[in-house]
């Protein structure tokens, strides 16, 4: 390790370490503009400019190798004429529209102007204009103001795996383009906004509606998926303006997906605001007393067992623990998480992602069942494709075909090839035998097919035939698409002894043995299945399951509670609330209990730290957030023959998932512009 002295302050460095990082670690701060630490370097930008002991001229620390014995300066009369050059030139064609700039206040060229930067200019030329650049629905673009960092292309080209953007021309000719102005096709293009340094690239959804000081910020969670990526929600009055990633290394670093980022103009619309009661065959707007009073009269006298409950994809863990108690109260033991009719139940090792996000930086294969974490989990998906460019990394995959940013070996389409990759049938298994650290991820929609279990036990099989399995390491994963999935089975929302699961649940509905059904923000099932229930639904927006309710109570959106997810690592993470729900809305969990009370089955407790410390004294690892309580290895799955269907996504559509994605509008024009010219492009659209 080499050591250095950096403003006399002698500091050691790992090996391959930059005189940048040296000087980060001695405590001193290094204006940038294209440096990341995330992205490769490119020393383009030279404002990291340090003086180093026998260098004839300044050199740029973000470069250049850290050494033994080196001396550097980063202070200093040289150092500093140095710093104000690299600034006044970039100002030379910079235009004067901070008063106009999104990025005012948050910019980077303005803060470092500020310290480093001269106090005028000497140039009286006229600046070089820029024609603006077309990215799509999501992005803005004002490249008069860009300084040619090349962040945006470096990041699309490495982390995104999407390689369309590049740089046209050379010298003052040089522009930052998409080559044919289409839009930018990646999941994760927003982050090139947060990484631009100036105005260059600006939110389009958010332009020119707010200021960063008019903002109030609050710390979540997103739910937008599984993942659990750390969100920052930026409020103006009762209104979401923009969400932002929080770093989080262990979960999503410092990004999050396009539908994170850009869905939030879905909570305002289609929202259900007051309860309703279907009357006479139609809904009619009610108070919260006699929306409540019609549930009673209907459960009057009607038997538990004749009362369901399925919990949505988004339901928070105290709204599905109060629900989990209400139907205990009522003696019902036809509950369930699972929407999409997955056979995953105990032990926690047949749900879990094992391995952590942060853990596939330390597998050497990985085989795909059944998965496509682009779409289903776009941060799992960057952080595959990063342990990819690192190299010595294979990718089998086996069903769901289609593009996922680093290369893959196509074993086969269904269930057969894991029968013939235990049997020893494709290279692949030889490549697996000889992996020290494999892992497997079988996807949501692997066991929510009718063979779903005899799916999941094949793919525990192959866990345990190809060393997946071993001390300091578990290879196993379920990638989830749904928020609540996970919280769901730590709580126990499966049906007990003699229960129904959703299938079921709904054959009952036909059949008549279910008569009520209650649905907790579960909008992913047909209406048209449950047309002979009396459903009650409670949830943020008029959508599936508000079609299908005889009463409507309107509840409350992720941004709008105080609430707590799982992600898919069985970690707890909890979110605050941004705002309040629109009009008559209530916080879900409130909803459950005014209702218990109604029915005359009062569960105990009036707040939401009762009911908190009623989930830990149930599931004590739920109450350590940010913790990750390892499972320990346990059979899992069910014996039996596997269909011959092949293993396709759950995700037909990236950005309509939800009730809120579906409500959006930008969410609507990335479909028509984006998903529409992905189709164009592969020549499918006939």
């Amino acid at each position: 390790m080499p050591k250095l002295t950096i403003d006399d302050i002698e500091v050691e460095v790992p090996a391959g370490a930059t005189v940048l990082q040296a000087c980060e670690a001695a405590g001193r701060e290094i204006p940038v503009f294209c440096y990341h630490p995330r992205l490769n370097i490119a020393g383009n930008c030279r404002m990291c400019l340090v003086d180093i002991e026998k260098s004839p001229k300044p050199v740029a620390s973000c470069a250049m190798p850290a050494a033994e014995g080196m001396a550097v300066r980063t202070r200093g009369e040289h150092v500093e004429r140095a710093q104000r050059g690299v600034l006044e030139l970039l100002l030379i064609n910079h235009p004067l529209d901070c008063p106009i700039c999104d990025q005012g206040g948050e910019c980077d060229l303005q803060d470092l102007t500020l310290f480093y930067g001269p106090d005028s200019s000497r140039f009286a030329e006229n600046k070089r204009p820029v024609t603006d650049k077309y990215m799509g629905p999501l992005i803005s673009t004002h490249m008069t103001r860009c300084i040619h960092c090349t962040r945006c292309i470096r990041f699309a080209n490495e982390v995104a795996g999407v390689e369309e953007l590049g740089a046209t021309g050379r010298g003052e000719h040089m522009e930052i383009t998409t080559w044919v102005e289409r839009a930018v096709t990646s999941e994760l293009s927003g982050n090139m906004i947060d990484l631009c340094p100036v105005g260059a690239l600006n939110s389009k959804p958010y332009e020119y509606t707010a200021r960063t000081w008019e903002l109030r910020h609050y710390e979540s969670v997103d739910v937008m998926d599984a993942v659990g990526s750390n969100i920052r929600v930026d409020v103006r009055g009762n209104e979401v303006m923009r969400i932002l990633p929080r770093l989080h290394e262990d979960v999503n670093e410092e990004w999050i997906s396009d539908k994170t980022r850009f869905v939030y103009d879905g909570l305002t619309r289609r929202r259900l605001d007051r309860p309703w009661v279907k009357r006479d065959g139609k809904l009619e707007v009610a108070s919260w007393s006699d929306a409540l009073a019609a549930v009673a009269s209907r459960l009057d006298g009607t038997a538990g067992d004749r009362v369901a409950a399925v919990a949505g994809d988004q339901a928070c863990l105290e709204s599905m623990a109060a629900l989990k108690d209400l139907m205990a109260a009522l003696g019902s033991p036809h509950i369930d998480c699972r929407q999409d009719g997955a056979k995953l139940e105990r032990p926690r090792a047949g749900w879990l992602f094992n391995t952590t996000i942060a853990g596939i930086e330390r597998a050497d294969a990985l085989l795909l069942i059944g998965a496509f974490p682009r779409h289903e989990a776009a941060l799992v998906n960057a952080r595959i494709r990063k342990r990819h460019r690192m190299g010595g990394f294979a990718v089998g995959r086996i069903g769901c075909p289609g593009e996922l940013t680093y290369p893959t070996t196509d074993l086969g389409a269904g269930p057969q090839t894991l029968t013939d990759l235990l049997a020893g049938g494709h290279s692949f298994a030889e490549l697996l035998d000889r992996a020290e650290r494999p892992m497997l991820i079988v996807g949501s929609g692997a066991v929510a097919r009718p063979d779903g279990a005899q799916v999941l036990a094949q793919a525990r099989t192959v866990a345990e035939r190809f060393g997946m399995i071993k001390d300091g390491w578990n290879g196993f994963n379920v990638l989830h698409k749904a928020a609540s999935r996970v919280g769901g089975l730590e709580l126990g929302l499966v049906p007990a002894p003699g229960g129904r699961d959703v299938r079921g649940m709904l054959d009952g509905v036909e059949d008549g043995s279910i008569e009520v059904v209650f649905l907790l923000g579960a909008d992913e099932l047909d209406p048209r299945a449950l047309e002979r229930a009396f459903v009650v639904y409670i949830g943020s927006h008029g959508d599936a399951g508000a079609r299908a309710a005889d009463v409507i109570l309107p509840g409350s959106a992720y941004t709008e509670r105080h609430g707590t997810w799982v992600n898919l690592e069985g970690r707890p993470q909890a979110g605050l609330r941004a705002t309040f729900p629109p009009g008559e809305a209530k916080e879900d969990w409130r909803i459950v209990r005014a209702l218990s009370e109604a029915l005359g089955r009062k569960l105990p407790y009036d707040t939401l730290e009762q009911l908190r410390r009623r989930i830990a004294d149930e599931v004590p690892h739920l109450a350590r957030l940010d913790r990750i309580e390892p499972a320990d290895w346990q059979p899992f799955g069910a014996p039996g023959d596997t269909g011959s269907e092949p293993f396709t996504s759950p995700v037909d559509d990236f950005y309509r998932t939800c009730p809120i994605s579906r409500a959006s509008e930008v969410m609507a024009a990335c479909v028509e512009e984006i998903v529409g010219e992905r189709i164009g492009a592969t020549g499918t659209d006939g």
